[in-house]
């Protein structure tokens, strides 16, 4: 059974000889506030099973993501790898407060978000290395993983800020009472997409809550060189923002539990700034000590880490005790490791996947043309020590694909479509050259 939604009845059993309380009530940072008089409360309820999970998927984020680092370096993962350790409060907070039918989506850092929306780890670390059991069958890498409600891992910085937006006002057009959390870090915040996107989002009243997780650097720069407001909550005078304490899960349940409530009371759009950091570099080639000192890390390790600061919140409640996680910690770190040898020796994705999955409801005429130019027999083999049989023939494609005029002509009719293949027909050149 993956650790996830079953964590407190799995790790309940064997300590129910105890006496443990069932809730308690706990302070967090106050929140700074900019155009409400009054947002979430400072004090918040938990309870025993709310403890068990939140500290149960924290943990197992930071373990995740310790174990794409390593597959990082043993090259077993191709192209970009961004982690989320140091940040996992955000996510899990945030989590904690979503019902079924409320969505997210969020930047390039996406491996927590689609571990606390899939089942366990494996399809995670299997995507990161391209194996057939990954999130998307090994096609989308670490950037582009997605799940029920979860609109991704998004590889374009700030990309997913007008699309949230959107999977919003689509909840809006339904009279659902359900909100978008729209994730996007400090340097996709001077993006001109995020204002357009507010801008249309207070003028509609859409149930979007946008949250930017600040973690000091875009990148290798910090906010105070790259961003002209002293915060970003604050930003904007047509909207509200709340400042949050990042690195406090409580924190960030409260106020997106508090931010929901705002949106489904139909008073529009606001903004969460989340105040957290990264542990690592901004990826996973990036050492992250160009820019700021190792001392600068290791104070926010001891003084501000979100897992250390939630078991000192909750141990002296009575809530759980520290063998209780010294336990959670062993089971979380033997299921993190079998993903991982899973992750290095499972089945390659395969070539004849490459054009699936490209529509809600393929077009007809593009179901033809697929099975015209679906992969040769060959090209379906694995391609272990061989990544240049995959480029090849992921190039004959596109290049086919690309002089086929029926391609671009889906849903047209008659000379509309006649003469959409001669405009293609004049300018045919492959996708990707030599």
């Amino acid at each position: 059974m993956p650790i996830l939604k079953q964590a407190t009845c799995r790790f309940l059993p064997p300590l129910i000889s105890h006496r443990f309380a069932s809730s308690a009530r706990v302070q967090v940072k106050p929140y700074k506030l900019h155009n409400v008089e009054s947002g979430p409360n400072a004090e918040v309820t938990v309870t025993r099973d709310d403890a068990l999970n939140i500290y149960t998927r924290m943990q197992t984020i930071r373990r995740l993501e310790a174990a794409a680092g390593n597959l990082y370096k043993e090259q077993k993962i191709r192209g970009f790898c961004h982690l989320y350790a140091g940040e996992e409060a955000c996510a899990v907070g945030i989590k904690s407060a979503m019902e079924p039918n409320d969505a997210i989506i969020t930047s390039y850092r996406c491996h927590g978000w689609t571990y606390l929306c899939g089942p366990s780890v494996v399809p995670v670390l299997c995507e990161l290395t391209g194996r057939m059991n990954g999130n998307v069958h090994g096609k989308g890498g670490s950037m582009h993983m997605y799940g029920d409600n979860f609109y991704g891992g998004n590889g374009i910085v700030g990309a997913q800020q007008p699309l949230g937006t959107g999977v919003a006002f689509a909840m809006k057009c339904r009279k659902m009472k359900n909100v978008c959390f729209t994730l996007f870090g400090d340097g996709a915040a001077n993006q001109g997409q995020l204002f357009e996107s507010m801008n249309i989002a207070k003028l509609w009243n859409i149930p979007v809550v946008y949250v930017c997780e600040n973690n000091g650097y875009g990148f290798g720069t910090s906010t105070k060189r790259a961003c002209a407001a002293k915060h970003y909550y604050d930003r904007v005078s047509y909207m509200p923002g709340v400042w949050v304490d990042g690195m406090d899960v409580l924190a960030v349940r409260e106020a997106a539990r508090w931010a929901k409530e705002w949106c489904n009371a139909g008073k529009g759009p606001l903004m969460l700034e989340m105040s957290t950091y990264r542990y690592g570099g901004h990826s996973v080639a990036d050492p992250g000590t160009s820019y700021r000192t190792r001392e600068e890390v290791e104070e926010v390790r001891r003084t501000r880490d979100a897992i250390n600061g939630f078991k000192e919140k909750i141990i002296p409640t009575g809530l759980l005790t520290e063998d209780e996680l010294k336990e959670i910690d062993k089971k979380i770190r033997k299921e993190v490791d079998e993903a991982a040898k899973m992750a290095r020796t499972g089945k390659e994705a395969t070539t004849d996947l490459l054009l699936t999955d490209l529509y809600h409801n393929t077009p007809p005429q593009l179901l033809l043309l697929l099975d015209e130019f679906s992969p040769a027999p060959a090209a379906s083999a694995r391609i272990d020590g061989d990544p240049s049989s995959y480029i090849r023939e992921l190039r004959r494609i596109c290049q086919a694909v690309a002089q086929t005029p029926l391609h671009a002509t889906a849903g047209l009719q008659g000379d509309q479509e006649k003469g959409a293949v001669e405009d293609i027909a004049r300018s045919r050149r492959p996708l990707i050259s030599d």
